[in-house]
């Protein structure tokens, strides 16, 4: 098939800043586009060549949407997946596969799916409803603390929570829920593996993952990670393991934990690309969004190496502000060298939303660590 200046069609649910991303390279080898997302001030509906306004849950909608394209693919799981089938059994191609996008979307199915192909990670309750929790606890079923985490419609630290006392279970929606082990962990690293159409596979380095305490969110991600080479060996064992079972197409993200006695545990996955992989964009020979659409349209695999050592510092909302955003200082971070800010087009910010990131790129990783903090401190997202 012919993809480039020609009448393919790819299809892409979610006009957020992954598919915004996603577009740079399809607009690279001009290939044309469809984007589906709720909201009319979507970050893609400037860059695709249509842009349709409408539910990403809704049957009727999805379908309608899919009927048109040859391929079909997510730049977010919250997708009407019955629709996705359907379409599936109809001939269009749908990547990532409906039957890894079923077990990815529900966190208590992913976990259970760990559990029955043997693949490492922290052990977990499973809940109908929160409310549940607490006649566990007092029956010895589970023991604090614990991480609680809804099984569905969960992002970027929302939908998880620590729970040290039975009072941190107060205010939490009572819903389909996992109750997790504390994991004792060094480090917090994620491999993306990218598998296309073929079976090709190939995996991208390990990086490593520093949260904000709150938010729970990710503040810089490091590559390479920071970490012995049988470590590193051993976390792409396990992502390689998971992609397998799995059978997904394009790209898969592996969050890990790396425990105190260097455990790989598998925390949770994303079928897309990721937050994890934004520093190839400037810092490896392919980066993961040129890379996802490879995959899924059965292209060769990129090289996945680093040209150079990469970090990724979010740009997120500050607290106390929200509005119309401005962004701080970013004349004075563009003064230091290696750095390249990503704005992703959100006109309203609020605190802890995801505006933007900035890759900062050195030979020396140490180097690119001290420019991350003083970018950090120095760029300022807040309202007007």
């Amino acid at each position: 098939m012919n993809f480039f200046s020609s009448n393919f069609k790819l299809g892409i649910l979610g006009g957020g800043q992954l598919g915004k991303m996603l577009l740079y390279e399809t607009r690279k080898w001009d290939i044309w586009t469809k984007v589906l997302d709720a909201s009319e001030k979507a970050p893609c509906k400037i860059s695709c060549n249509e842009f349709v306004k409408g539910s990403l849950l809704d049957f009727d909608t999805v379908y309608n949407f899919g009927k048109d394209v040859d391929v079909l693919t997510i730049e977010i799981e919250n997708v009407n997946v019955d629709a996705l089938e359907k379409l599936e059994n109809e001939g269009i191609q749908v990547y990532p596969p409906t039957k890894a996008l079923r077990t990815i979307q529900n966190k208590a199915t992913q976990k259970l799916f760990y559990t029955d192909h043997n693949i490492p990670t922290a052990p977990f309750s499973r809940f109908a409803y929160t409310s549940e929790i607490k006649d566990s606890l007092s029956n010895g079923g589970i023991k604090l603390p614990f991480v609680w985490k809804s099984a569905q419609f969960g992002y970027d630290g929302q939908g998880v929570k620590v729970v040290r006392k039975k009072e941190d279970l107060e205010g939490l929606p009572n819903v389909e829920c996992i109750a997790e082990d504390m994991v004792d962990f060094k480090n917090e690293l994620a491999v993306i593996v990218a598998r296309n159409t073929q079976g090709e596979v190939s995996t991208y380095p390990v990086v490593e993952m520093e949260f904000h305490p709150e938010a729970n969110q990710v503040e810089y991600v490091i590559c390479p990670a920071r970490i012995p080479e049988n470590i590193a060996a051993k976390a792409k064992e396990v992502a390689l393991s998971v992609s397998k079972n799995m059978e997904h197409v394009g790209l898969l993200a592996v969050e890990l934990f790396q425990t105190q006695d260097d455990d790989i545990l598998v925390n949770e996955v994303a079928p897309r690309p990721h937050n994890s992989g934004h520093y190839s964009i400037e810092a490896s020979y392919t980066n993961q969004f040129e890379q996802h659409i490879r995959a899924i349209l059965g292209l060769p695999l990129g090289k996945t190496g680093s040209k150079v050592a990469g970090i990724m510092v979010n740009l997120v909302g500050a607290e106390g502000h929200t509005g119309e955003v401005v962004y701080e200082n970013i004349a004075t971070i563009l003064e230091m060298d290696g750095v390249t800010p990503h704005i992703y087009g959100k006109k309203q910010t609020r605190p802890f939303r995801k505006m933007g990131h900035v890759t900062i790129v050195d030979e020396d990783i140490a180097k690119a660590r001290q420019v991350a903090q003083k970018v950090k401190e120095t760029i300022k997202v807040i309202s007007k």
